[in-house]
């Protein structure tokens, strides 16, 4: 299996100065692949692979811009290597939803987050706390747990100042096998704003809202940005100020994720979700905020893959179920709920329903009966 190790990395400045050249040229090759790419589909209605644009940039671009000899070529290659993949699979969604709006885009210097990868010519080194790149040499890290198996594919970046190395690893061990699960062992998962998600067992997770919780600091870093003038020492240190609250914010958002997701697949042998249209709930604009800050997205992600380590099983149910409309005792299926109702009752059996938790109940059945159908 593959896993990622995450470590802090402590440059010097000459170090530092290395990796912005190298973030540089990635960042330019990707635009300029993006782009190329582009101009080619629309003149040809072909596309560009990655072995031609690399041969392109080793004969055109080099010889053009000098300064791309400065830096590692690898990195440069990885670059379009994941162009390509980004463009590829837009396409692939683009085949499957007419509206998939996912289309690569053109990056900017001034995220606060900027990174390059190379697969080769590294090395990890617990012992002497070092991690050895080519061109660079020895650069500290702090190894807070060591890894057995293989080094793949590493990931240098810089997130509001600090700088980090993302190691994956293959482990050398096989996927574990699915294990049966049944409806006792199966839990639902309607996932909201008010409650983060709800379990069709009854239990309601608390929606911690962390930049609700900061979001008037934010504030008042936004306005001491906007006062600053542009290209000054003083706005460097305001964009970096605003940068680490909302890392601090992402952390905060990424270990109650961690902890929730780990928590339900440890205690259950399947979890049913529901696939959610998040790109376009955002478009309401009294909600985007808030839909960005719960991360739907990323729960979903990781419930993916720890139940692959464990040998669980992930159900989902289609975007379009009625699973809030539908009475999880008799299935009367009413035909208009807006958000404001949180409470309903059945004309059918008269059975008064959490909106939430009878959602959870739905989503639970529906995607059992889906695999079953499927099995």
């Amino acid at each position: 299996m593959l896993k990622a190790y995450k470590y802090r990395l402590y440059p010097t400045k000459e170090q530092k100065e290395f990796f912005e050249k190298q973030f540089n040229a990635c960042r330019f090759i990707y635009n300029w692949g993006l782009q190329t790419k582009i101009f080619c589909y629309e003149k040809t209605r072909q596309s560009l692979s990655h072995y031609e644009l690399e041969l392109k940039m080793v004969h055109e671009l080099k010889h053009e811009h000098l300064w791309l000899k400065e830096v590692m070529s690898i990195p440069l290659i990885r670059t379009l290597i994941n162009l390509d993949i980004a463009y590829d699979n837009f396409f692939r969604e683009l085949k499957k939803d007419p509206h998939f709006s996912g289309f690569p885009r053109f990056k900017s210097k001034k995220n606060a987050r900027q990174s390059f990868q190379f697969h080769q010519g590294y090395t990890v080194d617990f012992d002497a706390g070092y991690l050895k790149l080519p061109k660079i040499g020895n650069v500290e890290c702090r190894y807070h747990r060591t890894f057995g198996g293989t080094p793949k594919t590493i990931t240098i970046s810089r997130n509001a100042g600090k700088y980090f190395v993302s190691i994956t690893v293959h482990d050398g061990l096989e996927t574990p096998a699915k294990q049966p699960y049944d409806a006792d062992s199966t839990i639902g998962i309607d996932v909201g704003l008010t409650h983060f998600a709800t379990l069709s067992n009854g239990e309601k997770i608390d929606n911690p809202k962390h930049l609700l919780k900061n979001i008037e600091r934010v504030k008042v870093l936004n306005r001491r940005l906007s006062r600053k003038k542009k290209g000054s020492n003083n706005r460097k240190k305001a964009v970096q100020q605003l940068a680490r609250l909302h890392e601090k914010i992402a952390n905060q958002r990424r270990d109650f994720l961690h902890k929730v997701s780990h928590r339900l697949i440890s205690e259950n042998q399947a979890v049913a979700i529901e696939d959610l249209n998040i790109r376009d709930m955002q478009q309401n604009h009294h909600l985007a905020q808030a839909i960005s800050d719960v991360s739907w997205f990323e729960f979903g992600k990781q419930l993916e893959y720890k139940a692959e380590w464990n040998g669980k099983t992930v159900l989902r149910i289609d975007k379009f179920e009625p699973s809030s409309k539908t009475c999880s005792n008799c299935g009367y299926k009413k035909e208009n709920m807006p958000l404001s109702v949180r409470e309903w009752s059945c004309p059918e059996c008269g059975t008064v329903h959490d909106r939430d938790l009878n959602a959870a109940l739905n989503i639970k059945n529906m995607a059992l009966c889906t695999a079953a159908q499927v099995g």
